[in-house]
């Protein structure tokens, strides 16, 4: 999801009810999701500092719609994460690591068509967690509220050709590559291609995902353990 829901110019503070026949519990507040080493929760005003450090680098801000350029603006879009929650069309969770509570990356979901029978993701992660195991242990803990809690059929996501990073954590985690969007994706005064990927909740169960991943390496690929 390089192209974030989020847009700046346009956000207003609104009050809308929901028109949801039924409101899911993970409406009223985003579950806590444990992993080995990573947990992931809802996202606080306070996060707004951090996620504007890590997410605002070059390397990280290279594939991705132009993030909110100050704390403040990060402010604005967790404001908005929480209304979208609230809602019932959009979950953002931000990434930490166990006895770490600040947040070094997100992930987030919305729906593609009502009821999110399909819905798409995207992630962002701080560049030194990059290659940590980090992506693949959180990827794995939202696709089962993805699949599981939300009750998506198809999950999509989108990524740069350019973009091998991105791709190949894709991949790795089973998405399938099924077409090429041309000049889908407008960055830095640039058109670039896209990679559609998509995942099938029956991929899931067939493969038995397990939620937890390797142990995490440092930049040096020394195993670390992280408390």
């Amino acid at each position: 999801m390089e192209k974030m829901p989020y847009r700046s110019d346009l956000d207003t503070t609104v009050s809308v009810v929901s028109t949801r026949e039924a409101r899911g519990d993970w409406q009223s507040g985003l579950p806590v999701l444990h992993g080995e080493h990573a947990v992931l929760r809802e996202l606080r005003a306070s996060d707004a500092a951090s996620l504007f450090a890590l997410l605002t680098t070059e390397e990280v801000a290279r594939f991705i719609s132009l993030p909110p350029t100050s704390v403040e603006g990060f402010e604005r879009f967790i404001a908005w994460t929480l209304r979208q929650r609230t809602l019932g069309t959009y979950v953002c969770f931000a990434v930490t690591l166990k006895g770490f509570d600040t947040a070094v990356g997100i992930f987030q979901v919305r729906e593609a068509d009502r009821g999110f029978v399909t819905a798409e993701w995207g992630f962002a992660l701080g560049s030194g967690f990059w290659g940590t195991g980090l992506f693949q242990e959180c990827a794995g803990l939202v696709l089962g509220f993805v699949f599981e809690t939300l009750g998506v059929r198809r999950l999509e996501a989108r990524a740069a050709v350019l973009n091998g990073r991105g791709t190949g954590a894709l991949m790795k985690i089973g998405a399938v590559r099924e077409c090429i969007l041309r000049k889908s994706f407008r960055r830095n005064g640039q058109h670039l291609d896209q990679a559609l990927y998509s995942m099938l909740a029956e991929d899931r169960r067939a493969a038995s995902i397990s939620d937890h991943a390797a142990p995490l390496r440092d930049s040096r690929g020394l195993t670390s353990q992280i408390c």
